[in-house]
């Protein structure tokens, strides 16, 4: 007998979630583990782009559907960019103007947003800047934000889930010239490896499924799979590799690190490098959050990249939610002769938040499928920026059972958990953090550069389910100078044109 809470009151169903998972035996399944990890890891390709007499460098992206194998099943219906899953990886340097014209092939229409990108509302790929089918936009803007892993994905209305489940998904890698001597790995696909992790639940004849019976999270799924690759190896050739992890799951989180505990450096999180390099033997990643870390290795050495269980906080039955799950993902496979990699700056980046500079503290409060009490109105925008501003947001989950927290535009910097500084590897700059229940998160950003009195940027729960379902709001940044009448141009006043489609 299924059972479902989802038209429950909030609290009503926060108290009773526990009891309801025991009456319907809804839990995570058992992840299926690959026998042997011998398949070649899929790298993305980097995309093509050339830059226009103007000195745009243009991309083009076609989202489109068709099939992949995966499995002796069959052909799986799937989504991708320039492809059938997943897109290619674009990358482009801080200080470049940048334009992308998005195709949309499919039957339905999508968006594409830039997530973890600084950029004008309009250019932003919400669900204000949907697609139709047969349609192209084209949006442009300047990028001007520190070295960073970002990634694109569709944010349509009430579709997100399914989209990015069927295989839409690409990384965005930003470079910057004021951090190219770090010391980093960074040839792109040698010792610079992107690492696009998702879960998938496939049915008996190949097909994937998003039937979630009730988990209040969506789905779980019981293969995992690294860009596309199920039981996939990487051959390393030099002393150091690093991993540009990216939780492309609707809803799974992970703890990664590696087969017998073996430490490694992180060295960036959602927004770009952190400050120093920072030893650990795992770093946990909820939808939507990135983070680079580097791993030495010895000649012929061999290891495995696993996912342990996730630490929920005080969640109700944390087992339905992928709680005790652990699982290998990807075996690193060194060869017998390494070539020599650099040594890692002791310093990667400067950066302090400026609490005393903050003049509004606001709210927000996360419950069932509402934040703040409301769910999602296209036609209404739920906060109002100045441009300019420092602002602190403290938010905070009701309930008992997971929920993270992303933001459009800003990055932001965590200045305490329930009072308590956070720990190092949440200190640096992020776009999205995972809500552990009945805690305060306050959050620290500023709006620069851009406004827009019409367009809305999004803030939003980043488990998808809970996005399409209600779960975000939305803000917009305005000028109270031009407001005014007083002539303020941005930093560049092209930045701020709207895309267009045609």
């Amino acid at each position: 007998m299924k059972h479902s809470l989802r038209c429950a009151h909030p609290a009503a169903r926060a108290a009773a979630v526990a009891v309801a998972l025991t009456l319907t035996g809804c839990s995570s399944p058992e992840i299926d583990v690959p026998a042997d990890f011998g398949q070649p890891l899929m790298i993305p390709p980097l995309a093509e782009s050339h830059v226009d007499a103007s000195g745009t460098r243009i991309f083009d992206l076609t989202a489109r559907g068709g099939t992949t194998e995966f499995t002796a099943a069959g052909a799986t219906e799937t989504m991708g960019y320039n492809g059938t899953f997943l897109g290619p990886t674009l990358r482009a340097a801080r200080g470049e103007k940048v334009a992308v014209n998005v195709t949309n092939s499919l039957a339905e229409a999508t968006s594409v947003h830039w997530h973890g990108m600084h950029l004008p509302a309009a250019m932003d790929g919400g669900p204000h800047q949907e697609v139709a089918p047969g349609a192209t936009w084209r949006p442009e803007w300047i990028i001007d934000q520190p070295a960073a892993t970002l990634w694109y994905h569709p944010h349509p209305h009430g579709r997100t889930e399914e989209q990015v489940y069927r295989g839409l998904a690409g990384m965005f890698i930003l470079d910057d010239p004021d951090t190219a001597s770090s010391g980093l790995p960074g040839t792109y696909g040698v010792d610079d490896i992107p690492l696009i992790v998702q879960d998938k639940q496939f049915t008996a004849d190949g097909q994937w499924s998003l039937k979630n019976d009730g988990n209040e999270i969506g789905v779980l799924g019981s293969t995992t799979m690294v860009n596309g690759s199920i039981g996939a190896v990487q051959q390393v050739t030099t002393e150091q590799v690093r991993l540009r992890l990216l939780n492309g799951s609707t809803a799974r989180i992970y703890n990664f690190g590696f087969a017998n505990d073996r430490p490694f450096q992180v060295v960036a999180t959602d927004g770009g490098l952190l400050q120093a390099p920072l030893e650990r033997r795992n770093i946990q990643l909820s939808p939507g959050e990135r983070a680079e870390i580097v791993l030495s290795l010895a000649p012929g050495e061999e290891t495995m990249l696993r996912s342990s269980k996730p630490d929920l906080g005080a969640v109700a039955a944390s087992f339905a939610f992928g709680g005790e799950d652990s699982f290998d993902l990807l075996k690193l496979q060194a060869a017998p002769v390494l070539q020599p990699s650099a040594k890692i700056s002791p310093r990667l980046a400067t950066f302090a938040p400026d609490e005393e500079a903050a003049s509004v503290t606001r709210s927000f409060t996360l419950a069932g499928r509402e934040i703040n009490g409301r769910k999602m109105d296209m036609d209404r925008i739920d906060q109002t920026v100045a441009l300019g501003a420092t602002e602190i947001w403290e938010v905070r989950s009701r309930n008992s059972f997971p929920h993270n927290f992303h933001i459009h535009d800003v990055q932001f910097q965590i200045l305490s958990i329930d009072g308590a500084e956070p720990p190092e590897h949440l200190a640096g700059r992020k776009d999205t953090v995972y809500l552990s229940p009945r805690k305060t998160y306050r959050l620290i950003m500023s709006f620069e550069d851009y406004a827009d009195p019409d367009v809305p940027f999004m803030y939003h729960c980043h488990l998808l389910l809970h996005e399409d379902e209600g779960m975000m709001g939305q803000f917009t940044v305005t000028d109270p100078a031009a407001d005014a009448g007083v002539s303020k141009p941005g930093p560049d006043h092209d930045r701020g044109h709207a895309g267009h489609r045609h």
